[in-house]
């Protein structure tokens, strides 16, 4: 290949990133040499390397160039190490913001969309990421989102996949269901709307099947962070207890109720004793009953539905109730009977939608029971605490302990209680022993346009009938209105009327499309064979996955990840993949922040409309004040963004990698600051500087003498520890350690030029040299590729070049230093080899010149050396 003129040449005062940088970029598309295979090449050990692809919401921030760079990063490193790199990038292209610009502007969401990803991709080549460019996908072409309906008609036919009657969370905002991980404190998680409750008729994918098999797959997924396994192990949430069958009295005349009985699912059915009262969700079948003969029941029901069904909102409402009058008897004493209340902390879909509370336990229970002053006995008794005083009045008593005032449980630990209470429920035969999950099946049913259909016709004969394999496509219509609130395939006027694929007669598609996260759940796989005429080529999915290394934030843990992971094992069971985990290694990278900037009138501004000054900020037009706010994750809100683009243009796309990389460990939050950059630069000028001296003064043929001047050898063994340093911190994922290594080694390479003229320094310089561009390129491979140039204009471009390895004999350190001390006391340091004779150590610290003069006239007792640390010596007194 014809080497790219370079402007970094000898006659250059300072790196030209300007015209080095799309030259390299052009170089590289050019040959190719990102691509891969869809089946990875036998001769060679692969590598997946994937970062979370971008909604393409029209220009990237700081926060992708981190994450990006991170993984470009790992990709460059393996490619050097022999691996073959598969390093792919998409788009997450569907999605509600596409179609609120299409009513707000006028603009088709397909064009909104297509435009911002040009706009991004421009961007990230700019950035010169090593992304298998020929493997690109969009989830919102008809091409990929085809073969996610064909997925999801197999996952159908598989018995993955149903249709039922549910209550949903509806933004009123956004005017869709949203999953309940969707749901925020209550609020839509992207309109912050307050999510309220409805019924309708829903596709599910059935996650739950596969709840054993994600909680059990945690423990074998070690290159995961902990806190994220521990978010999924919680949200999976497996519990054993007990379900408990409550007999109902006889209700109230008016009453029509048809149940004899209640059941309750409780993980401790060791406090049955302390019971006080039993609630049940605002859903549940018998408070439908009763609301049906009692208006204020049906008030505080739908009051229940506007509060939602998400945890958080639950938590955090005033805990509210109403008596329905019924009452319910005890299993073990069934001469009690207690109160049936409807509760708005209950969820109809998490056990049976039922709960007896238990007060003393239980601090929910006892709010409630406090609220409506219900009475209640204590039956955990704490450690140390007495028996016939011990109260609970404001506290629940949730730690260890025993049981009391329980009847038969009476002095068991909990553990053992549990054991005893369960036997006794399913000796009389009114509860059994059970496992109990958390996770909810998903929702995927979505009321909106810009999505993938579902692949579902309804025919008034036929029911629910299943897209005909040759007929994927199903094809959003081009000719859509946003003019009316909902969803606008609903009101299309002829794209849903179609015949039955079984009968012919009249019938119409499924409007619903499918949730956005379904589209992000498999693209890994696809990216193994993008182009290939059905979802995945197992042969190629063999080859890549798992991915080896997934980059991307942790706000992902529960939604994004979990899916994916149940996504693979459903596509294992369809017959597309032959993996259960998606992702071998997980890295979740901390945030970018920035400063916030607010003028007199506290409007928000952005950071290059500032200026910062020594004692505060003015405005850049006005030099009006400008009051700093705290630091805090860039956001379009408040203005506090960088443009990659600025930086780019100013600094060049290396500095913009560099400070990503330096600023701090890349799994915690990092802050953008104008002097960081600026710095960053600086120190890639005097790189390329000390380089280009190298480059310019050393012949490229300079040999390395047998007998080398000390400052060669300190040198080449500078140069040797720096690789096996940097290798190490990026195998660590630990690249501001590298970053560091690298500053290091410059500074020494510097320094060695005023020993230019002593043995061996000529061929150490040109080694650390040329070893600085190699380790370099993962970083900046940009100027990695122009110092390259310099170094060895004939040679083979940096990104073909193999990672360089540490010479062991070149590790070890030349010289160690000794401490020397009199008593103890430290008194001087000696400088010696690692291996010199322990006489020669000793006399070489009793020469040293402070030493020798505090020992002067004393007499030496003991003379102690420590092997490589120190040596003493005892003094008479």
């Amino acid at each position: 290949m014809t080497e790219p003129k370079t402007p970094a040449d000898t006659a250059t005062p300072a790196y030209d990133f300007a015209t080095a940088e799309p030259l390299w970029q052009e170089r590289w598309e050019r040959s190719g040499v990102f691509n891969v295979p869809d089946v990875p090449p036998a001769d060679r050990p692969k590598y997946y390397v994937l970062e979370m692809f971008p909604y393409p919401s029209g220009q990237l921030h700081m926060g992708h160039v981190r994450n990006y760079t991170l993984g470009d990063v790992v990709a460059r490193y393996k490619r050097a190490q022999g691996f073959s790199v598969l390093h792919p990038m998409g788009w997450d292209a569907f999605g509600l913001p596409a179609e609120n610009a299409a009513r707000e502007r006028g603009v088709h969401p397909g064009k909104w969309t297509m435009d911002n990803i040009a706009a991004m991709r421009t961007t990230l080549r700019q950035l010169g990421f090593s992304f298998n460019w020929d493997r690109e996908i969009a989830t919102c072409e008809p091409d990929y989102y085809g073969k996610q309906q064909k997925l999801f008609l197999d996952m159908l036919a598989a018995g993955l996949v149903e249709r039922r009657e549910s209550w949903v969370n509806w933004d009123p905002v956004d005017n869709t269901v949203l999953a309940n991980e969707q749901v925020v404190d209550g609020r839509g998680w992207r309109s912050g709307a307050l999510i309220e409750q409805k019924q309708l008729s829903q596709w599910f994918l059935k996650i739950t099947k596969f709840a054993p098999q994600l909680l059990d797959g945690l423990s074998h997924l070690p290159r995961w962070p902990e806190r994220v396994r521990t978010m999924q192990e919680r949200w999976i949430g497996r519990s054993e207890g007990a379900r408990v069958r409550f007999g109902l009295h006889e209700p109230p005349a008016g009453f029509d109720v048809d149940l004899d009985s209640v059941e309750v699912f409780t993980t401790r059915p060791d406090t049955l004793f302390g019971m006080s009262f039993l609630a049940i969700a605002a859903d549940h079948p018998l408070a439908a009953k009763v609301a049906k003969k009692n208006a204020k029941a049906a008030e505080f029901i739908a009051e229940c539905h506007r509060l939602g069904t998400s945890e958080e909102a639950i938590e955090t409402a005033e805990k509210r109730g109403f008596d329905t009058g019924l009452r319910v008897s005890h299993p073990f004493m069934p001469d009690r009977s207690f109160p049936v209340w409807i509760a708005n902390f209950v969820l109809m879909d998490y056990g049976t939608g039922a709960v007896f509370g238990c007060p003393c336990g239980d601090q929910r229970d006892l709010d409630f029971a406090n609220k409506y002053r219900l009475p209640f006995i204590p039956v955990i008794l704490p450690p140390d605490a007495d028996p016939q005083t011990f109260t609970v009045t404001d506290r629940a008593t949730d730690g260890q302990g025993t049981l009391f005032n329980s009847a038969f449980l009476d002095g068991l630990d909990i553990a053992t209680a549990k054991k005893e209470a369960i036997a006794r429920l399913e000796g009389l035969g009114v509860g059994r022993g059970v496992v109990n999950w958390r996770l909810r099946d998903w929702g995927i049913s979505r009321q909106r346009y810009w999505g993938c259909p579902i692949p579902i016709i309804h025919c008034d004969s036929c029911g629910a009938v299943p897209v005909p394999d040759d007929q994927l496509p199903v094809v959003l219509p081009e000719d859509v209105t946003f003019d009316r609130p909902g969803n606008p395939l609903e009101h299309h006027p002829t794209w849903k009327h179609v015949a039955c694929p079984k009968c012919q007669k009249p019938a119409t598609r499924e409007t619903d499309t499918c949730d956005t996260f379904v589209d992000s759940s498999w693209y890994f796989a696809r990216f193994t064979a993008p182009h290939a005429p059905q979802p995945t080529v197992v042969a190629a999915a063999d080859g890549w996955l798992p991915v080896d290394q997934y980059i991307g934030g942790i706000e992902h843990a529960i939604l994004h990840l979990l899916y994916a992971r149940f996504f693979t094992r459903a596509m294992h069971e369809t017959g597309h993949l032959n993996v259960d985990e998606p992702f071998a290694g997980l890295f979740t990278q901390g945030m970018v922040n920035h400063e916030s900037y607010r003028d007199a009138d506290g409007n928000w501004l952005y950071p290059d409309e500032v200026e910062r000054t020594a004692t505060g900020a003015t405005r850049r037009d006005t030099g009006a004040p400008v009051t700093v706010g705290r630091v805090e994750k860039m956001s379009k809100s408040k203005r506090n963004t960088v443009a990659p683009v600025t930086i780019i243009e100013r600094f060049g796309a290396d500095t913009a990698r560099w400070f990503v990389l330096s600023d701090s460990p890349p799994e915690r939050d990092m802050e953008w600051t104008e002097s960081g950059v600026a710095g960053a630069a600086r120190f890639l000028q005097r790189l390329f500087r000390v380089v280009r001296t190298v480059a310019a003064g050393v012949p490229a043929d300079a040999p390395c003498p047998a007998q080398v001047a000390k400052a060669a050898d300190t040198l080449r063994r500078a140069t040797h520890r720096t690789i096996a340093a940097v290798t190490e911190a990026l195998e660590g994922f630990s690249p501001n350690v590298a970053v560091a290594r690298l500053h290091e080694l410059t500074s020494a390479l510097a320094d060695a030029e005023k020993h230019a003229d002593e043995d061996g320094v000529a061929f150490a310089r040109r080694e650390a040299a040329t070893t600085l561009a190699l380790l370099c390129a993962p970083m900046v491979p940009h100027q990695a590729e122009a110092m390259m140039a310099l170094l060895d204009p004939a040679g083979r471009p940096v990104v073909e070049r193999a990672w360089p390895k540490a010479e062991a004999d070149l590790l070890a350190a030349s010289e160690v230093t000794i401490a020397v001390q009199i008593m103890g006391k430290l008194r001087g340091t000696v400088a010696v080899a690692p291996d010199m004779p322990k006489d020669d150590v000793i006399a070489r610290a009793e020469a040293e010149p402070n030493v020798a003069r505090l020992l002067e006239g004393a007499r030496i007792v003991k003379r102690i050396y420590v092997p490589g640390r120190i040596v003493n010596f005892v003094v008479a007194k």
